[in-house]
């Protein structure tokens, strides 16, 4: 991934931090890479980019209260109820009419 998109994409949303060398460079922890590979599975799962901004903390510290659990069990059923709908609209939408 390009430096660019690193700071496009991950940084302006708040999702990959870097510190800045005295000349405006900037420097990613190590740890950085295993975020990079982490953030597009969240998104991939159907998360926000807010969601993931907000869970990323825990991810790292490894303790969650139940609070963020809460909204990612919540987002989750928001999630399994698209796949419900879209699996229902393209069966509806595949079927030959009936005439």
């Amino acid at each position: 991934m390009s430096v660019r998109a690193l700071r496009r994409h991950y940084g302006e949303r708040q999702l990959l931090h870097a510190d800045r060398s005295a000349d405006g460079q900037r420097h990613y922890p190590d740890s950085a890479v295993e975020r990079v590979r982490l953030i597009p599975q969240l998104y991939a799962a159907g998360l926000a980019s807010t969601t993931v901004r907000d869970v990323l903390p825990y991810v790292d510290s490894g303790e969650v209260p139940p609070g963020p659990v809460d909204r990612l069990v919540a987002e989750r059923a928001l999630i399994d109820q698209r796949i419900t709908d879209l699996r229902e609209h393209s069966s509806a939408t595949t079927r030959p009419p009936a005439w």
